[in-house]
């Protein structure tokens, strides 16, 4: 009987093909699978350079390109083109298997000869080539074939290489790639992870290569899981891993274990394996996040993955507040919460009672970063206590007017009964490590966007799961800390030294728009969690596009319509009203360009939960888009009056080191809404343009 693979890229295609292809697709393969004879309802193609190659009537204007077998039964679909489309497609292209990896690669071979005769001419009047500094060997150990090094030998710039990732094979760019980015060829090799194989490979053996291509190809048994497939098409492009990624994911690790990376370099992608590879063993585990939207998100993708009932059963979704406040339910009943507007209003009263010649800001944030991280619970400790990166420094007497002002503000809340989220982890923290290890709730803790969870947070997931190996898996990005929290994983009892990988490619992204978008952090020295300066420097994408787009307004008003012309050019564009999104500060704002969106015609909503809608442009704050991408993006009013607003950052007068944490977390808010789009990003603003954005280019 044939078997069916799909080729991930067309996944992403499959998505963008107007809704009666994509059901005759569906109808065609469907009778593909169940026929034993399959291979009469292929045609080979005329003047194709790969012989291989068949084309698949879809409808009276549409084909598809499928890759057939020398012997074997594995047919792949690659492409759904329009007829001529598709059959050009066809002739100018042939499929191979990489040396070095083992797996099915398909190139333009037609535009590889044809420019080769040009670059080595430029070569020839060149003072240096590109790869001079690589060796033949290297370069063949790495999976470069004879075309390619060809090629390769030719180059004299990056600009050359860039240019050429979309006629060369997929996983030969990514070597060449990295490479040029100045990384050796022991790095490049670490970086292909488990896609170097352990052995000679039969290049000539497609179905060998098709199942070692995991990452690039869908092997699909039967039509049930076919119509699965093209279902969540995007989706399953999304969670489809790199080789590197698979090994993090299926790594055993004496003790906890992170991931880092650039954004869209799928770190969240390898939190749900790392959650289905656990369950997979047999073997419970919770995935938990820091806000409830993001929790969302985690349980789809958890739900795209599950393969059976019982894999699911294993896997429990929940932020961290959910878990802490169930277990302080479970042993104190529901607790009453202080909200945020009778707390600073408790501080105020405090400084005013006792004269002293501090902020309330001040005194929150010396309550959360140093007393609760702390665990401070005396005077004697408070004077005693670290203080790094606060700022403001404080003499003995100093210490103790803080400390009296936090001692009345602890004592009025355990007098009436109030917790805060905060205080609730504590207690939680407290319950947890009373209880022996064979009695923690959890055995493994799956952790993502972690540099968003304050120490109380840490402290509560390091006491939820007793210490043994692949106890703590997390993922982050300093880069991205929209939230107050701030961590050093060390001193919470989070041991990871020797245990890290980085992910250095943005497999969402375009590669202008992911530059465009580093610019925002130029200069900031962002901390690594674990007593050091994180970076992500090298982190590339393999996708080109369109440059991001900067626009600015005199009024509100232009600003909308301008916003409502860039929306409506997509949709008449083909773009999905789904894949088009659009960020602003606020809630306030993103209602007022929702109702804008709607007056010109254009169905849109507000994002409430860990999803965009399939049929309409979603609208939502900087923070609501975490977690999310569209093809298309609209960042809006990045002016300075909103971004960032006057009440998301303390005064410089009242605490200057509070004032640069607070401006340091808006702009990686605004670096984590650009980083949310895939294709198309565009930025406005009305009025003056926001400091936060990079210095406009000089004319």
């Amino acid at each position: 009987m044939p078997r069916l693979a799909i080729a991930k890229e067309f996944l992403r295609d499959y998505a963008r093909l107007q809704k009666p292809v994509q059901d005759r697709v569906t109808e065609v393969f469907s009778k593909f699978e169940n026929d034993p004879h399959s291979g009469r309802n292929l045609e080979k193609i005329t003047n194709a350079r790969d012989d291989r190659f068949r084309s698949i009537r879809i409808t009276r204007d549409v084909r598809g390109i499928v890759l057939a077998p020398d012997s074997g039964d594995v047919y792949t679909l690659l492409k759904v083109l329009p007829h001529d489309d598709a059959y050009d497609w066809a002739q100018r292209r042939t499929a191979s298997v990489n040396s070095a990896t083992g797996g099915i690669e398909i190139r333009d071979t037609a535009a590889l000869d044809a420019t080769l005769p040009e670059l080595s001419r430029l070569a020839d009047s060149a003072p240096t080539r590109l790869f001079e500094h690589v060796g033949d060997a290297d370069l063949r150990r790495l999976g470069i074939d004879d075309q390619t090094l060809d090629f390769a030998r030719a180059l004299t710039d990056q600009m050359q290489l860039d240019a050429a990732q979309s006629f060369l094979p997929t996983t030969q760019w990514d070597v060449l790639s990295g490479l040029a980015a100045g990384l050796s060829p022991d790095e490049v090799w670490a970086e292909l992870g488990e896609a170097i194989t352990s052995g000679p490979v039969d290049t000539d053996d497609l179905d060998a290569a098709i199942e070692r291509s995991a990452d690039r190809v869908v092997l699909v048994d039967g039509p049930e899981e076919l119509l699965a497939v093209f279902a969540h098409p995007f989706a399953l492009w999304r969670v489809y891993l790199h080789p590197l990624q698979r090994t993090v994911v299926e790594a055993g690790y004496r003790g906890p274990a992170r991931v880092t990376g650039g954004p869209g370099t799928g770190k969240t992608v390898v939190v749900l394996h790392r959650a289905h590879h656990l369950a997979a063993r047999g073997e419970g585990s919770v995935v938990t996040t820091f806000t409830s939207t993001l929790a969302d998100s985690l349980s789809a993708g958890i739900k795209l993955l599950t393969d059976s009932p019982d894999s699911a059963d294993r896997i429990e979704v929940a932020h961290v507040d959910q878990l802490a406040h169930r277990l302080y339910r479970r042993e104190h009943g529901p607790p009453r919460m202080l909200d945020g507007d009778d707390e600073k209003r408790r501080w105020k009263r405090i400084v005013k009672q006792f004269e002293l010649p501090f902020t309330e800001t001040f005194l929150a944030e010396e309550w959360r970063q140093v007393v609760l991280a702390q665990r401070v619970g005396s005077a004697e400790d408070y004077l005693g206590a670290k203080r790094t990166g606060r700022g403001r420094r404080l003499g003995a007497r100093q210490k103790a007017q803080v400390w009296q002002a936090i001692w009345e503000f602890q004592r009025q809340l355990h007098d009436e009964g109030l917790l805060t989220h905060e205080t609730v982890r504590a207690e939680a923290t407290r319950l947890l490590e009373r209880l022996p290890d064979d009695d923690k709730p959890y055995r493994h803790i799956v952790v993502d966007e972690a540099q968003d969870l304050s120490p109380e947070g840490w402290r509560f997931l390091r006491a939820a799961a007793p210490a043994r190996p692949d106890d703590l898996f997390l993922a982050g990005d300093t880069h991205q800390r929209i939230y107050a929290g701030r961590v050093s994983l060390r001193e919470v009892g989070v041991h990871v030294t020797g245990r890290s990988t980085k992910l250095r490619i943005n497999y969402r992204t375009t590669a202008e728009i992911l530059a465009w978008s580093l610019e925002l952090l130029h200069g900031e020295r962002i901390d690594d969690m674990d007593g050091g300066l994180d970076s992500i420097a090298g982190c590339r994408s393999e996708m080109h596009g369109l440059p991001p787009t900067e626009r600015g307004f005199a009024t509100r008003e232009e600003e909308l319509r301008h916003l409502t012309e860039v929306v409506t050019g997509w949709l008449d564009a083909g773009v999905e009203a789904g894949e088009i999104g659009v960020a602003a500060r606020s809630n306030w704002l993103a209602n007022k360009a929702q109702s804008a969106l709607e007056r010109a015609g254009v169905s849109a909503a507000v994002l409430s939960g860990g999803r965009a809608a399939e049929d309409v442009v979603s609208v939502g704050t900087m923070h609501r888009m975490k977690g999310l991408e569209f093809r298309c993006l609209a960042v809006i009013w990045v002016g300075e009056k909103h971004m960032p607003p006057p009440n998301a950052v303390t005064p410089a007068e009242e605490d200057a080191h509070t004032h640069e944490q607070d401006l340091q977390r808006e702009r990686c808010l605004l670096f984590v809404a650009c980083t949310r789009a895939r294709e198309q990003l565009a930025v406005s603003w009305h009025g003056e343009r926001s400091g936060l954005l990079p210095a406009p280019p000089e004319n």
